[in-house]
């Protein structure tokens, strides 16, 4: 059997030009290059390009290939001019000497050459090069075959981004709007993609769409390539149609495209609709439900693509559901997880899931999130037993089913997922305050396998919280001191809170522990957090005990329901980048994107930024001033200014840093009074007196 050889004049297989170099192989090089054999110099080039991909420097050999470039092979001159755009920046003195050879190629009677000069003076980024293009580029776009026109187009969106003043000089820009009306539809597609290029270069709208443009787009829609047809979409989206029945129109006409086979013209077609719907508006309910009806299909077939394409799908399903949820409501099945799905398809499915979830499917999810949560993948356990616990958050009818499901989980004494069980349990306390709290002995009962600082400070929480309730609440508070120098500052600070409350509640038989852990905090402790709450509540305690009561077990705001996490309007932009990185991301371009020219960076993201939906920690800063007090006295507990008329909504999301027994109360503002007490020695505190007044209304 012969063996296969590869396409080219020098027969066998382009790989061999990958091979290893060997010494004094430049010199070889530069004799085959000025070689009168074809084919052996076309394979010189070959060996060049080879090496110039592997990263080798091959640029001492500039004036030898560009030697080359005099060639009526068009082979040749492709890799030549591959060699010219890759060396054109660190040679661009050499590079003017091609100069002649790309004018005189932009006239050559070959269509396929003058494309392809135009298209490499546009390629090479040398201002001086700029200049010279001008003129073959102007005769490009006016040329009669198509391939150069569009390839011209494209040279035009190029030549923008180094020289904007040049290309509205010559009037490039109005050529462009020509050519969308052009009779090719791969003309129409370039010039319109080379109208949005240069439009998110310059900040300014210079893709202006008319009625008759319109009808242009429309038409080349259904004969350009599928990336063509991604152009168009984009641009028929940032189109504000008249008035509901243009918009219904030309939804009519990009509907077809939601049966392509490309994911990227589907998911643009998708982003038309969904902003054309925006113009319907409940005017035209029923056109409104068809197309939500339609929209469905084409979403969930994507999810039987590869499992890359399916993760894009799915962030971008994300925002959809966020925003119309009734397209997808009756499609949960599709956003079970298979077991062969990876990870992050899982997670991701995971989330939509949760959006989905309502009062009429909720059991079939609690059976699947639950033989979810005995999976081996620990961290998809750990997520599907969050998730059971948002499901109760965003259901109250459904959360007492909610519980139950975990608590079945609890008592398989799998210990992650009895830690994860008794974070999310802890959200449900605080979203249903004194409803559910027969499940806290069970609790209990599994208070020795948690060791992970999340958990323990969940557990404590509860312990604090419902401390009249539970009899030992003291004892158990007592096993988690014992280690409370080694612990995790989360656990602390909530084991200081906690302690505090169970004195308030109890103080006959928990003052020496309160007197311990606030010794602990002030005096043991290095973190300065710990110990300014440890000193706040020192000073309540002393001071005021019903002061404190009112404070630290005041009324709390119960958690909101965080299923839908972005903002309105960050949700509005976000919908209009679908198919795009933003989607992915869930950030707005300018979050992400450093534009040339300063034109934009990812530092400067204005307002919608905000609310972006991120694992990212909030930075904080404290701001409290600090006041000086005669005698080396210094109040750094003044709680002036403090209004706990107002407490804000706590999300589940917040982490156990923030102060979890809220601030909630009607407690009228103190007023500060002229005498000052000492509440604190120096030798407590650490070589300063805490001086402390006490404000009544």
């Amino acid at each position: 059997m012969a063996p296969i050889t590869g396409k080219g004049d020098s027969g066998g297989s382009d790989s061999r030009f990958f091979t290893t170099q060997k010494k004094g192989e430049m010199h070889e090089l530069r004799m085959e290059l000025h070689s009168t054999d074809r084919t052996a110099k076309v394979d010189a080039v070959k060996k060049v390009i080879a090496s110039m991909t592997v990263g080798k420097d091959v640029s001492m050999l500039f004036t030898d290939v560009l030697n080359c470039v005099q060639t009526g092979n068009i082979e040749l001159k492709k890799l030549v001019y591959l060699y010219l755009i890759n060396y054109a920046k660190s040679q661009p003195e050499l590079t003017l000497l091609a100069v002649n050879t790309f004018v005189k190629d932009a006239n050559d009677p070959n269509p396929l050459i003058r494309a392809l000069a135009v298209r490499t003076m546009g390629c090479i980024r040398v201002d001086r090069i700029t200049e010279y293009l001008c003129e073959p580029l102007s005769r490009a776009l006016r040329d009669e075959d198509p391939y150069v026109r569009k390839t011209a187009a494209v040279c035009v969106a190029k030549l923008y981004d180094i020289a904007p003043g040049l290309v509205q000089e010559r009037g490039f820009l109005e050529v462009l709007h020509d050519l969308i009306s052009d009779s090719n539809p791969s003309v129409v597609a370039n010039g319109v993609a080379a109208l949005s290029e240069i439009a998110e270069t310059s900040g300014r709208d210079v893709m202006k769409i008319s009625a008759a443009v319109l009808q242009k787009l429309l038409a080349a829609l259904n004969e350009c390539t599928e990336w063509g047809q991604v152009f168009i979409l984009d641009s028929l989206a940032k189109y504000t149609p008249a008035d509901a029945r243009e918009a219904e129109g030309i939804i009519e006409r990009v509907t077809p495209r939601l049966q392509h086979a490309n994911s990227a013209v589907v998911m643009s077609a998708v982003k038309v609709i969904l902003a054309y719907m925006e113009v319907m508006g409940g005017a035209n309910a029923d056109a409104i439900r068809n197309l939500t009806r339609k929209l469905a299909p084409p979403l969930v077939t994507l999810l039987n693509s590869e499992p890359e394409i399916q993760y894009v799908a799915l962030r971008n399903i994300n925002l959809i559901v966020q925003k119309r949820p009734n397209i997808l409501e009756d499609e949960i099945r599709v956003f079970f997880c298979k077991y062969n799905d990876p990870i992050y398809v899982k997670m991701e499915k995971l989330e939509i899931i949760i959006k989905l979830v309502s009062e009429r499917n909720i059991d079939k999810v609690l059976l699947e999130l639950k033989e979810y949560a005995t999976e081996v993948d620990v961290d998809f356990v750990r997520k599907s037993v969050s998730a059971i616990g948002r499901c109760a958050v965003k259901l109250e009818r459904a959360a007492e089913r909610c519980i139950g499901v975990l608590l079945e989980l609890i008592k398989t004494k799998v210990n992650y997922v009895v830690q994860e069980s008794v974070i999310v349990i802890k959200d449900i306390f605080r979203r249903y305050p004194n409803r559910y709290e027969s499940i806290i002995a069970t609790l209990c009962d599994n208070l020795d396998t948690l060791d992970e600082p999340l958990a323990k400070a969940s557990m404590i929480w509860i312990i604090g919280e419902y401390a009249e309730r539970i009899d030992n609440a003291d004892e158990l508070l007592e096993t988690f001191l014992e280690t409370f120098e080694e612990e995790d500052p989360a656990v602390q600070l909530q084991l200081l809170t906690a302690t505090v409350k169970c004195f308030l509640k109890n103080p006959e038989d928990t003052q020496d522990m309160v007197q311990r852990v606030l010794d602990l905090a002030t005096e043991e402790s290095d973190n300065p957090d710990l110990r300014d709450r440890g000193f706040i509540y020192w000073r309540l305690l002393s001071t005021d005990p019903e002061a404190a009561k009112m404070v630290v077990l005041g009324d709390k705001p119960v958690i909101e329901d965080d299923t839908y996490k972005l903002e309105p309007n960050l949700l509005n932009v976000l919908i209009g980048q679908i198919a795009t990185l933003s989607s992915v991301y869930h950030k707005p371009p300018e979050a992400f994107v450093v534009r040339a020219h300063g034109r934009g960076s990812a530092a400067d993201t204005g307002d919608l930024s905000e609310g972006i939906d991120d694992d990212e920690d909030e930075e904080y800063e404290d701001e409290n001033d600090v006041d000086e007090g005669g005698e080396g006295g210094v109040d750094l507990l003044d709680m002036g200014g403090l209004n706990i008329n107002e407490p804000k909504q706590v999300t589940p999301s917040a982490g156990l840093n923030a102060d979890l027994f809220g601030g909630g109360g009607n407690v009228s503002q103190y007023e500060p009074v002229a005498k000052m007490t000492k509440v604190c020695t120096a030798e407590k505190s650490g070589g300063i007196d805490i001086m402390a007044g006490v404000r009544q209304g």
